[in-house]
């Protein structure tokens, strides 16, 4: 399976809909941990980064 590729900024879409129905993230920080904001109600986030690579569908949007 190919690793998906993400860096700090990025859109991505994640398997599961975040309650206020949104599936649009944004990537606001990189480490062991992924902080990620809801592009729906701007909610914080914070996950381990492996249950974050199991979660991901797809980057939608690069960051220039």
């Amino acid at each position: 399976m190919e690793e998906k590729k993400y860096e700090l900024g990025d859109i991505v879409e994640l398997k599961k809909k975040h309650p206020c129905g949104s599936l649009q993230w944004e990537v606001v920080r990189m480490g062991a941990d992924i902080k990620i904001r809801c592009l729906g109600c701007d909610h914080l986030v914070m996950i381990p980064r492996v249950k974050f690579n199991k979660q991901l569908k797809k980057v939608v949007r690069k960051e220039n």
